[in-house]
């Protein structure tokens, strides 16, 4: 064992962990920030595009809850090598998409990628720094909100000045992997934690499923990750919509909470793991509640601050809490509790708040006025066909079929349909040039539908800090009644 630790670089690994955190984080930036160039190319509607987007959360949850207990058993760098494969595999399937399965498939093969950083990453920190959990696994996920500014920087730029598409944004994630590969794929890695104590394999199923603690805390896991992560996925997209580049307000909150994160040290000694927790749960959902009544500029920037502030300890200290109060459970822990968190946001949150944001956003049209537009799109849409461009001309197909199902619907009931009303003014953007009259139209139509939905996604999804408040609450009070917080030492 001394030989054997003598040959592990602590630092080496820590910063290939880093990087590589920082591949996964970029995956978020880039997904939130092709959803609409997505929903245009395949005039997909939004609780599709959530459906493609929370895969890429949801997928993690499979691939950490199959890999992650066996972390010890197949070791560490292995399920990274994994990692990198799987990257590789997803990003050249959603370039290659033609249709909305692929992109499915595409997002959920970067998700088993991100899945498998994870489960190997998070073990590897508090192993390498056993003293230091919350502090160091806080800083190691500096670097997802960091590769979110890294990310969301570049999709800005290339927005900016029209550089690429939404496929090259897509491969600006295997520059990290790659990175990451290069330091982290013939380095010496140590025993888990929980294996170097001696705690069996059994007996870290038992220290997990049979303490109720842990229970709470996947709950929490649940709804701390559904009020970070949901909220940011949708914000670019959004805000969009407001005349705000939503992008560049991601980038603010990502990198706000990069600091927060890097320096986290005097928090944790300040409020301490749970103190850190209900502070948090209460400036989240002010600022998310606040995020959905902004108006102005400053006043997105503001809740967006305000938000970031709350959010960043979330994941980390969520994480650190169970290393310290569950440390039997070692790798199935902390894997459970990663995949709960990335299961609800992907499979429940993300698709949620898309379903939310289409069913208030379409309460918002003028029906006749809405009606007239997509008449208009029905009339004029066929004179933009191309000779040659297929593409265009069997979305242009698309689109009018759309208009005729929803012009049925209003002349019967002089109602709209739900989501294809919506969808024929996204393929009339699409498919028309931009200063065409029925583009001028529909975005016109469209945009105050889109943020209006948005707007209460944020409102309804900031309920949940109500519920975290109350028990963080409890939790931190009954620290102080037992003389402060404390972290459980394992026996062999």
């Amino acid at each position: 064992m001394s030989h054997q630790a003598a040959d592990i670089k602590p630092f080496k690994l820590f910063a290939g962990s880093c990087i590589t955190l920082i591949a996964t984080a970029m995956t978020f930036a880039v997904l939130s920030s092709i959803i609409d160039p997505l929903k245009k190319q395949f005039l997909l509607a939004n609780w599709q595009v959530g459906v493609i987007t929370g895969a890429g959360l949801w997928g993690f949850p499979i691939s950490i809850l199959i890999f992650g207990p066996l972390c010890s058993a197949l070791g560490m760098r292995f399920l990274l090598r994994m990692a990198y494969a799987f990257f590789f595999i997803g990003v050249g399937v959603m370039v290659f998409a033609t249709g909305f399965w692929m992109l499915f498939l595409g997002a959920l093969t970067i998700a088993f990628a991100n899945g498998l950083v994870e489960g190997a990453c998070n073990p590897l920190v508090a192993t390498i720094y056993p003293d230091r959990k919350v502090q160091k696994l806080n800083q190691f996920h500096v670097w997802f909100p960091g590769g979110i500014v890294i990310g969301g920087l570049l999709c800005f730029l290339m927005d900016r000045y029209e550089f690429g598409n939404w496929q090259i944004k897509l491969c600006l994630i295997l520059v990290p992997a790659v990175v990451s590969a290069a330091i982290m794929m013939f380095e010496k890695f140590p025993l888990t934690e929980r294996a170097q104590s001696g705690v069996s394999f059994g007996g870290m199923f038992a220290a997990t499923f049979f303490r109720p603690l842990f229970w709470l805390l996947l709950i929490c896991m649940m709804m701390t990750a559904s009020v970070e992560l949901g909220p940011n996925r949708w914000i670019p997209s959004v805000l969009d919509n407001a005349g705000i580049h939503g992008m560049l307000v991601l980038v603010w909150t990502s990198l706000l909470m990069a600091l927060l994160r890097q320096f986290s040290g005097p928090a944790v000694k300040k409020l301490s793991p749970t103190g850190m927790l209900l502070n948090s749960a209460l400036l989240s959902g002010l600022g998310l509640l606040w995020l959905s009544y902004a108006q102005s500029y400053t006043s997105i920037f503001l809740a967006d601050t305000l938000f970031a502030v709350g959010v960043c300890y979330f994941w980390p200290t969520m994480l650190g809490v169970a290393a310290d109060r569950v440390p039997k459970g070692g790798e199935l822990a902390l894997a459970m509790l990663g995949a709960a968190g990335n299961l609800a946001v992907g499979l429940v949150t993300i698709p949620m708040m898309g379903l939310i944001a289409d069913f208030y956003g379409h309460d918002t049209f003028d029906v006749p006025k809405t009606a007239a537009i997509v008449q208009q799109v029905n009339d004029t849409l066929p004179q933009y066909k191309q000779t040659g461009k297929d593409e265009l001309n069997a979305a242009i197909d698309e689109t009018i079929v759309l208009a005729q199902t929803v012009l049925a619907e209003y002349k019967v009931n002089n109602t709209l349909t739900r989501n294809t009303t919506a969808n024929v003014l996204r393929g009339a953007i699409k498919c028309a040039p931009a200063s065409a009259p029925i583009v001028v139209a529909a975005k016109e139509d469209l945009n105050p539908a889109e943020l209006y939905g948005g707007r209460m996604s944020f409102r309804i999804v900031s309920g949940m800090a109500v519920i975290l408040v109350l028990v963080f609450g409890s939790i931190y009070a009954r620290d102080r009644m037992r003389g402060g917080y404390q972290a459980e030492k394992i026996t062999a």
